[in-house]
C-alpha cells in the first residue's frame, strides 16, 4: 500500500479562508481587525523568514500586523517593557516572541509576561495548564494544527495507540495532551527512551517532532498508522527533509505528512486562528 498524503497547504489554506471570512464579517459590524504582534529580537534567518511569512499570512487575512524587530542586544528589562506596552494596547490581540532568542535572554520570563488571553503561541503557563485540565483557551499551534489535519482523515482517535517522538513544551507535551484530550492511549518518547523503534513499531498514530533528519526509520512503522512528521531539516545537499524516512514510511502508513507541506503551513493557520479566537472571544 502507500499512504495517502495530509496536505497541509491546502488544508491551511481552507482554514486561513475561513478566518478571512470572519475577520470581513467582524469588520463590517465594526469590530476592529485582529492585531498580532510578533517580537524578534535579533537576526537569526530562519525567523527572519518565518516572522516575514506571519506578516504575509496575517495581511491575507485582514489581521493588523504591528510585528518588530529589536536589536540583538535588547536586555531583558526592555523586551518585559515592550511585552507590558502590548499587553495594555487593546488593539493588539495576540503576541508572541519568537524563538530562539539570544543567549542573554530568559525566554521563560517573557512568555510567562504575556498576558494569557493574548498569548496566541499558548505558551504560558496557564494556557498549558488548561490544556492539560481539559479546558483549552489558547492550545499551542502547531500540536493544534495537527489535532485538525488528524480530523480531515475522518479516524476515530479514541482508544488509538499514539507514540509522540520528543517531549518539548512546544510540540512533544502539548501534542500528548492533545491525543489525551481525544481518548487515545500516548506514549512520549524521549532521548531517554529504550528501544524506540519497538514502541514506534507498535503505534497507530506516530507524531514525531525532534529535529533530527529521518531519525525514524520507514520500516519501524506499523502497517496501515498514521504519521505525522512535525520536523523539518535540511539536508548537505540543500534538501528538506524530516524527522521521518518518508519514501520507505509511506509504503507502510495510510497517511502520512510530507516535509516541506505538511505540519509547517497549519502552524501559521493556527497561529491565525487563536489570534482571531483573542479578538472576538470566540471559542
Amino acid at each position: 500500500m502507500s499512504a495517502k498524503i495530509l496536505d497541509g497547504k491546502a488544508i491551511a489554506l481552507e482554514l486561513r479562508e475561513s478566518i478571512r471570512i470572519e475577520v470581513d464579517q467582524q469588520v463590517a459590524k465594526g469590530n476592529k481587525a485582529p492585531g498580532l504582534a510578533v517580537i524578534l529580537v535579533g537576526e537569526d534567518p530562519a525567523s527572519q523568514v518565518y516572522v516575514r511569512n506571519k506578516k504575509i499570512a496575517c495581511e491575507k487575512a485582514g489581521f493588523n500586523d504591528v510585528s518588530m524587530v529589536l536589536p540583538a542586544e535588547t536586555t531583558q528589562a526592555e523586551l518585559l517593557a515592550k511585552i507590558d506596552e502590548l499587553n495594555a494596547d487593546d488593539s493588539v490581540h495576540g503576541i508572541i516572541v519568537q524563538l530562539p532568542v539570544p543567549a542573554h535572554i530568559e525566554p521563560e520570563e517573557l512568555i510567562e509576561r504575556i498576558d494569557p488571553a493574548k498569548d496566541v503561541d499558548g505558551f504560558h503557563p496557564y494556557n498549558m495548564g488548561r490544556l492539560a485540565t481539559r479546558l483549552p483557551k489558547m492550545a499551542p499551534c502547531t500540536p493544534h494544527g495537527v489535532m485538525t489535519m488528524l480530523a480531515k482523515t475522518g479516524i476515530q482517535l479514541r482508544g488509538l495507540n499514539a507514540v509522540v517522538v520528543g517531549a518539548s513544551n512546544i510540540v512533544g507535551v502539548p501534542m500528548a495532551l492533545e491525543l489525551l484530550n481525544a481518548r487515545a492511549t500516548v506514549t512520549v518518547c524521549h532521548s531517554a527512551t529504550v528501544d524506540l523503534a519497538q514502541k514506534v513499531s507498535e503505534a497507530d498514530l506516530v507524531v514525531v517532532g525532534v529535529g533530527i533528519p529521518m531519525m525514524v526509520k520507514g520500516d519501524w512503522i506499523k502497517e496501515g498508522a498514521i504519521v505525522i512528521d512535525v520536523g523539518i531539516n535540511r539536508t548537505e545537499e540543500g534538501r528538506l527533509v524530516g524527522d521521518v524516512e518518508f519514501d520507505v514510511a509511506k509504503e507502510k502508513a495510510s497517511w502520512i505528512t510530507p516535509v516541506p507541506g505538511g505540519v509547517g503551513p497549519m502552524t501559521i493557520a493556527t497561529l491565525l486562528q487563536n489570534t482571531l479566537k483573542a479578538a472576538y472571544s470566540l471559542k
